[in-house]
């Protein structure tokens, strides 16, 4: 690795970050560029309030020439008519520079949303590097077909570019979400237009740069930073973009969807919301390691995740124990300085995601559910946005804190007679993203993982990982997957070739 992950101390950071100057340009056609218009927007960092950038604000002007950009390289064949093992051999170029720039990665994406640099530096990009690498690898280990016809005829079945693919990616995990995108968009031979959240534009801007300097051709690798009410609607309006993949919340993935109907039927894949169930068996043996799972699936990340497991189902008899420990372990995650490598907790993104989740715990408090930890605004004096981790028990189903996606560190605790019960409980919601069993019975765990409607399961474990397998949702959570082969399904076409041999 170009810049190996240590344990820095705080100040360290701290001089980082005043030292850093982050670049806040567009990048259409392989240049750098402000927006039409001028405009730019503020970004702020939730660590303490203070200004990171002016950003070009991108609109409606800078998405038509980003778009008329890609689909120019695209018609040339600059990217997708060159060989598949100098397609890779670019991508894993691009890859080497990324984890080259593995502190300066990890510093945008802990200034711009505040989560811990340990977790940038152990995780965001790490895990970017490795999605761009194995995607890199696959692009010349994957074969088209021959149909089984008749001696009369030859049918191919092979995969080709869908053209231009515009994408939208969250806040949360700005650089890794990107990259789950990027890579198979680019390992296809595709043209790219990535429009990052508002709130968290830096790290994909670098993205580009460095996609640029690894041999990318000019406009294959498109930033259109902006705010999705303008750049993003854009996007999805376009008629020259023939697919659009979204990856945040429920209600905007379905205005992505109404675009893409108004516009040229282009296709669309969603990766929205969740309200994952965590389900704890009294038969499961270890509660420690349960508690500690539990607390990870929804603490981490300050639980602005989309598959946190925000909604715990404990069989009774073992509900107590197993609170008393997540309540223990939460009281040591007490938010710190991001920049610090021992903080476990960061900031939550903004103002706006702060007081959300604050209206959720008066919600949870209103409802009548027990506040169990937590539950306060903290660390007002620096100037940023944190919340203790929180745990609500008394819980029913019918609650908004148990219904509705909070997106923070808010574990909703609710009761259940047996498997039955807690089944219906865990699909009873509008999402369907992920889901655990915890159990030491073969049969519960089997009839668990089929009757839960969710695109993934875990048993006796929560949040593993890794890019071989595919990750989306059931219901409103979306559909499409991102990671593994699959992803590939979203950003080709498949033609077929019939030849008549007689």
């Amino acid at each position: 690795m170009g810049d190996a992950i240590d344990t820095d101390a705080a100040s360290d950071w701290h001089a980082r970050a005043r030292a850093l100057r982050p670049h806040c340009l567009a990048l259409i056609g392989g240049a750098t560029a402000p927006a039409a218009s001028g405009a730019t927007f503020d970004c702020i960092s939730p660590i303490d309030g203070r200004k990171l950038a002016a950003v070009a604000a991108c609109d409606a002007a800078d998405v038509e020439a980003a778009v008329a950009a890609a689909r120019a390289a695209f018609e040339r064949g600059d990217w997708a008519g060159r060989p598949p093992a100098e397609r890779k051999r670019v991508l894993l170029r691009f890859a080497e520079l990324v984890e080259a720039a593995t502190h300066e990665l990890a510093l945008l994406e802990t200034l711009d949303v505040g989560k811990p640099i340990r977790d940038s530096l152990m995780v965001d990009v790490p895990a970017t590097v490795r999605c761009l690498r194995w995607y890199a690898e696959a692009i010349d280990k994957i074969y088209d077909e021959v149909a089984p016809t008749g001696p009369g005829a030859l049918a191919l079945v092979t995969r080709e570019p869908v053209g231009v693919v515009g994408a939208i990616v969250p806040w949360n995990f700005p650089m890794l979400m990107a990259a789950w995108k990027i890579a198979p968009v680019l390992a296809s031979g595709n043209s790219l237009v990535l429009k990052p959240s508002e709130k968290s534009p830096l790290s994909a801007i670098r993205l580009g740069e460095l996609a640029l300097a690894a041999g990318l051709p000019p406009g294959v690798f498109n930033v259109v930073p902006g705010h999705g009410h303008t750049a993003g609607k854009a996007l999805a309006l376009h008629a020259d973009v023939d697919a659009i993949a979204f990856t945040g919340s429920t209600a905007t993935g379905k205005l992505v969807m109404q675009y893409a109907a108004q516009s040229n039927l282009k296709r669309v894949s969603l990766e929205c919301g969740g309200k994952s169930p965590n389900i704890i068996m009294a038969d499961y043996p270890d509660l420690q390691r349960a508690a500690r799972a539990a607390a990870a699936a929804i603490f981490f990340n300050q639980g602005e995740m989309c598959s946190a497991g925000s909604r715990l189902l404990v069989q009774e008899g073992v509900r107590e124990p197993l609170l008393q420990e997540i309540s223990r372990i939460g009281r040591a995650m007490a938010p710190g300085d991001p920049l610090d490598p021992q903080t476990l907790l960061g900031a939550m993104v903004d103002e706006t995601q702060t007081q959300r989740v604050l209206e959720y715990i008066d919600s949870g408090r209103s409802a009548g559910a027990r506040l169990a930890l937590g539950g306060r605004r903290v660390r007002q004096g620096s100037g940023g946005c944190y919340i203790e981790p929180t745990v609500f028990d008394e819980v029913t189903p019918q609650m908004r804190i148990a219904r509705e996606e909070i997106f923070g560190p808010v574990l909703a605790t609710l009761s259940f007679r047996d498997l039955d019960e807690a089944l219906r409980i865990a699909n009873d919601v509008s999402y369907g993203l992920a889901a655990a069993i915890w159990t030491r019975d073969l049969t519960s765990a089997h009839r668990a993982a089929r009757a839960l409607r969710a695109g993934v399961v875990y048993v006796n474990c929560y949040d593993a990982d890794d890019i071989t397998v595919p990750f989306g949702g059931y219901k409103q959570s979306g559909f499409g997957r991102d990671k593994s082969l699959h992803a590939f399904d979203k950003y080709t076409e498949l033609k077929t070739t019939w030849i008549d041999l007689t």
